[in-house]
């Protein structure tokens, strides 16, 4: 019908072009909100260098890690999970369930962006921040401890987005069940610890218990800890590590996305 024919490219340009305005109208939101930024960039890098600097062992070969120093790969790299973390299971759902709150996805569905737009617009922007994050670990690595960048980069790379995936992925189904904004951040925490743990944040995963370290090989903190450090240090990652990755990746994502609740 030509009716039909000439209107389908005019409704996909507006959608467009209402997808541009949405992004860059909660960019601004995202950048005005302080405590975003600091947890999710200036906190994690800020640890980096007060830990890396304040305890002498952390800068000295470690038998434990392989002769690799703290600072070499295991410091970094679990300041990377951290922000990941902070934005999944803290930034992600307590945004969305703000808006759920508000009725702000109710009246978005009248307008040319669809409620699933701002999902997709809040996932792009906690991406960018996580790249940043990591650029920023890496810098501040080399400038500060003079640790070398990941050798294996295109696999760090790899690694990175399939863990950032699975993470956002279990974000977006915590904001499908919580019930309110203020709920979001202490459910969030009470997921986040126990997935820090077994990713290594406070005992590195050589020093576990072998159960333990075989239960953080299915989980997405640990196989997205591991992987990352053995990109970062120039091997190749554990094909197993990689597989959860992907599985937690496409699966955690999927029943987000389905499970979510609009009103």
């Amino acid at each position: 019908m030509p009716g039909t024919t000439s209107m389908t490219p005019a409704v996909s340009s507006a959608r467009r072009s209402a997808l541009r305005t949405l992004l860059w109208t909660e960019t601004k939101l995202y950048l005005r909100e302080p405590l975003t930024t600091f947890f999710t960039l200036a906190l994690p890098v800020g640890l980096l260098l007060i830990l890396g600097s304040a305890i002498p062992g952390f800068r000295d070969p470690d038998p434990n890690l392989g002769g690799e120093r703290v600072v070499d790969t295991h410091l970094p790299v679990m300041m990377i999970v951290l922000s990941v973390m902070i934005s999944a299971f803290s930034a992600i759902p307590a945004a969305l369930a703000v808006y759920r709150e508000r009725g702000v996805l109710r009246r978005m569905s009248v307008t040319p962006v669809a409620p699933r737009s701002l999902l997709l617009t809040q996932l792009l922007l906690n991406l960018a921040t996580s790249i940043v994050a990591v650029l920023l670990m890496i810098v501040a690595g080399a400038l500060v401890f003079g640790t070398r960048p990941p050798g294996q980069f295109p696999l760090f790379a790899l690694t990175f987005l399939l863990g950032l995936c699975g993470l956002f992925g279990l974000g977006l189904c915590l904001a499908a069940v919580v019930p309110s904004s203020r709920a979001a951040g202490g459910i969030g925490s009470v997921v986040t610890f126990p997935l820090l743990f077994l990713a290594g944040m406070w005992v590195p995963r050589e020093l576990m218990p072998d159960i333990l370290r075989k239960i953080g090989d299915f989980t997405p903190t640990g196989a997205f800890g591991q992987a990352m450090r053995d990109a970062w240090a120039g091997t190749t990652p554990d094909a197993l590590h990689l597989v959860v990755l992907a599985v937690w990746a496409v699966g955690a994502t999927a029943l987000g996305v389905r499970a979510f609740r609009w009103e």
